[in-house]
């Protein structure tokens, strides 16, 4: 596909509607606010405060005006990928030795970024986006509850970026008698901090990294912690003696979990950490986006509307660098609008998207993974960034990142100790944190003392 130049002399400014301001719809806001870009455009936040899911709050179902609250954060979180490779490629996180943030460290990272951009001035917090639908010439209307003086206003946009994440409606699987336990059933979107599972009985579905996470903390106060899972990895895990590997769950009884090894056990809660369920609620039927097992379509390169080009859904694949995934999407997409990228007909963007499919499913993926791109990630990004015309990826942060992401499930009670270092545009060394203390020990008392031969893990 050729690039189409257009004469910035014909050019009209567009203006674009970004809903969310988090990750994705902060980079979003920099480059439409960016001068030259060819647009403008108006970010819609239904908090207070940027961030997205890494603010953490209080609340779990509803927030203040009783909508659903978005964060999936709990307290005690920090990141399972070094922030060396979670950083927007024009603006990298504080030297530092500590890589694994905690989340507030993440949150710090995005107010930097939204001020050096100047971006909290063209963001309109505690707006509700009501509804999206298209209108005619491929534009859009967009009804926005302003939450703090109850007043609903309809807006006509160019273009609409949908911004919103995927980590805030939980997916619950279906499991035989769920309707029947009579314990407490709840979900790591729900999850805050250990203290309501003290000396409970658990059950915690899925082993995940945030399965994973919580069962490390649910352990350290409840009085048993059966960890349900189908990996080949979790078994290589060293948890602590109260915590009880299992196969998948046949069935709940009104006290009880059954599983597939037809063993039984007590529970008095159920900690379901199995994903999120994509959703749009504030899309109208007219948008013609539709999700089937997780999956978004139709979208042209995983983010296009091609029922409706002028729409864009950010962030979507999976199992790759976020930061540098967003970056490169809203340059790509803003060049679409503004016409200096061309895309092909309908009906070509509908056969490349089912023939991908097709390809992917013969192969045994499902459909609900047909976005976790992981290591065609590069492919995946040098498309978009040749299209644009705009920097690619390094292949330095693909390497870092794959390695950060095989420690996770080789050694997770401590990957987070440690620091990744890069080197030059190719390498990176990584060092442990605890190996470092033990090296650089003083005994300040003056007694000799050794350095600690044990370091508790930093989860």
């Amino acid at each position: 596909m050729n690039q189409l130049l257009v004469d910035s002399r014909m050019k009209t400014e567009k203006r674009v509607a970004i809903i969310g301001s988090g990750v994705s719809g902060l980079c979003a806001a920099k480059h439409c606010s960016a001068a030259g870009s060819g647009v403008t455009c108006v970010v819609y936040e239904q908090a207070a405060v940027i961030g997205g899911t890494w603010v953490y709050t209080d609340q779990t179902d509803v927030d203040n005006y009783g909508l659903p609250v978005h964060s999936s954060m709990y307290k005690n979180l920090r990141t399972n990928l070094p922030k060396e490779a979670m950083s927007f490629p024009d603006f990298p996180h504080a030297e530092g030795e500590v890589s694994y943030l905690p989340a507030t460290g993440v949150l710090q990272y995005l107010n930097d970024y939204a001020d050096k951009f100047h971006l909290k001035e063209i963001i309109k917090f505690q707006h509700h986006v009501k509804q999206i639908k298209p209108i005619e010439n491929e534009r859009w209307e967009v009804s926005v509850v302003d939450l703090k003086n109850n007043s609903e206003t309809i807006q006509e946009f160019d273009a609409v970026m949908l911004c919103i994440g995927h980590n805030s409606k939980p997916r619950y699987p279906e499991i035989p008698g769920k309707d029947k336990f009579k314990g407490v059933q709840t979900h790591s979107h729900h999850y805050r901090e250990p203290l309501p599972f003290q000396g409970k009985s658990v059950l915690v579905i899925g082993a995940g990294p945030s399965g994973l996470d919580l069962t490390c903390e649910v352990s350290n106060v409840a009085k048993k912690v059966y960890l349900s899972h189908h990996t080949d990895y979790a078994g290589n895990l060293k948890f602590s003696d109260n915590v009880e590997l299992k196969p998948d769950v046949s069935s709940l009884t009104e006290n009880t979990v059954i599983f597939n090894d037809a063993t039984e056990s007590d529970i008095d809660i159920i900690l379901y950490c199995t994903g999120y369920v994509s959703s749009y609620p504030f899309l109208s039927k007219e948008c013609g986006i539709v999700v089937v097992d997780n999956f978004e379509k139709p979208l042209y390169k995983h983010m296009i509307n091609i029922e409706h080009p002028t729409m864009a859904i950010i962030g979507i694949p999976r199992h790759l660098p976020i930061f540098h995934l967003v970056d490169i999407q809203t340059q790509f997409f803003i060049k679409t609008v503004t016409g200096d990228i061309k895309l092909p007909s309908k009906d070509e963007m509908l056969d490349e998207l089912e023939t991908y499919i097709a390809k992917k499913l013969n192969e045994g993926c499902r459909l609900r993974d047909l976005t976790a791109l992981g290591k065609s990630m590069q492919t995946y990004y040098n498309d978009l960034a040749n299209k644009a015309g705009v920097k690619n990826m390094s292949t330095l942060i693909v390497k870092m990142y794959f390695d950060a992401y095989e420690r996770i499930f080789k050694d997770f009670l401590t990957f987070r100790n440690n620091c990744y270092k890069i080197v030059d545009n190719e390498n990176f060394n990584v060092i442990d944190m605890r190996e470092l203390n033990r090296k650089n020990f003083k005994c300040k008392c003056g007694n000799g003392c050794k350095p600690p031969t044990e370091i508790k893990a930093q989860i």
